[in-house]
């Protein structure tokens, strides 16, 4: 099983086989613990968006920055098809390398059915997204496909595993069928709130998701470990 933390101080405790948290946010060391704990490590980064926080939010120019990700004030769509936006992903796959990541999970790679400011083509966003798969191969890093339903039949053979939210929820779980044919592993965390706060509805939940091989967490929408509940049989 997995799971999944991007704020706050890493909960280690878990005995799962993959732990996915945030590239700039953890510590090296936490990694390093992490591996001896043996656990393989996904680091979280966002590839289609500007987030004004990150240490090398300056290398993003005025015009590649678009609209404002709804629910996410601090967070703009970027223009996937700029040569810098891609040089600075590169750049961010060669700091998991350095963190020793195992894999990344690059997020935000679906901007081309979302309101960006930018007229991206779903080809234009398969090029983008196809060009990370490879850098990070490239690095030998495993990479994941975040989200982005749309355009796996296109995309599963250039990626090794897929992070998908709520596809329970929005009846979608069907669509990531060619990751389990490919024996790549699908990772999906559940948000609503039915999952979280009534059992009979979670445990019918667990047993559609282990049906289908899906390895479905619910967690708190932010992230943050403030509780877990494991569809791990």
């Amino acid at each position: 099983m997995w799971q999944w933390q991007l704020q706050g101080q890493v909960n280690m405790s878990y005995d799962v086989e993959v732990y996915d948290i945030d590239l700039f946010e953890v510590p090296g060391t936490w990694i390093i613990q992490l591996h001896d704990a043996g656990r393989k490590v996904i680091c979280y980064f966002s590839a289609g968006s500007y987030e004004d926080f990150r240490p090398d939010a300056n290398r993003f120019q005025a015009d590649e920055l678009g609209n404002t990700l709804g629910g996410f004030p601090d967070e703009r769509w970027l223009d996937i098809r700029s040569p810098n936006v891609l040089a600075v992903m590169r750049d961010r796959l060669d700091l998991a390398v350095q963190k020793d990541c195992d894999g990344v999970e690059p997020d935000n790679v679906d901007g081309f059915v979302n309101d960006t400011g930018f007229p991206i083509t779903a080809t234009e966003q398969l090029a983008f997204n196809r060009a990370i798969a490879n850098e990070a191969h490239l690095r030998g890093l495993s990479v994941a496909l975040k989200n982005d339903l749309d355009q796996i039949p296109e995309i599963v053979d250039y990626v090794d595993f897929s992070v998908n939210e709520q596809c329970h929820e929005f009846d979608e779980c069907d669509q990531l069928q060619p990751f389990i044919t490919a024996g790549k592993p699908v990772f999906n965390a559940e948000y609503a709130d039915r999952f979280v706060n009534n059992a009979d509805e979670r445990q019918n939940l667990c047993v559609a998701a282990r049906l289908q091989n899906i390895r479905t967490l619910i967690l708190p929408l932010d992230l943050d470990d403030s509780f877990r509940f494991s569809c791990d049989p």
